[in-house]
């Protein structure tokens, strides 16, 4: 069976510059999630709605389904802040969650950050609704817990180790 993980957290973690140097690493797929959002989601967040429940289910369930479809394993960056949403994406069988946990304050100076330097949709204005919606997973079974405070490099190294 193959192996599959997710690399979760709330918006500004890193999940997509971590997830895609981790498939590298591991020479499998990556997939960004937010590749799969419909258009009415992006649409949404742009304008500082968040997302519910009923936006997001069909997403998580099309997300489930492309890893299940990889054969050869995948990551995949997903922020999977609900249990249930880590329930759904866990049907892709095998799955492994990366959660990458920080501090407000350094999540907030990212999305700054980025919201200078990309056009990325997802405004730092919804970083509270996330952290709210957010239900802490390090004490699920399939979790690992990675502090973002390090160098990628060595938020990498540490994944790997704790995968072996």
């Amino acid at each position: 069976m193959s192996k599959h993980i997710i690399v979760m957290g709330v918006s500004g973690c890193g999940k997509s510059t971590i997830g895609q140097t981790l498939a590298n690493s591991l020479g499998v797929a990556f997939y960004d999630g937010d590749d799969y959002h419909p258009q009415a989601n992006v649409d949404k967040m742009a304008s500082g709605t968040a997302l519910n429940d009923d936006d997001r289910k069909p997403w998580l369930e099309k997300l489930a389904c492309v890893m299940k479809d990889t054969a050869a394993g995948s990551v995949t960056a997903c922020s999977a802040l609900k249990k249930t949403y880590r329930d759904t994406l866990s049907t892709a069988g095998n799955v492994t969650f990366i959660y990458l946990h920080g501090s407000k304050e350094t999540l907030l100076e990212r999305l700054i950050e980025r919201s200078n330097s990309t056009d990325h949709f997802m405004p730092s204005s919804l970083l509270d609704s996330q952290l709210n919606t957010l239900e802490d997973p390090s004490e699920e079974s399939n979790i690992i817990t990675i502090s973002i405070k390090d160098s990628p490099e060595q938020i990498i190294t540490n994944i790997i180790s704790k995968l072996s």
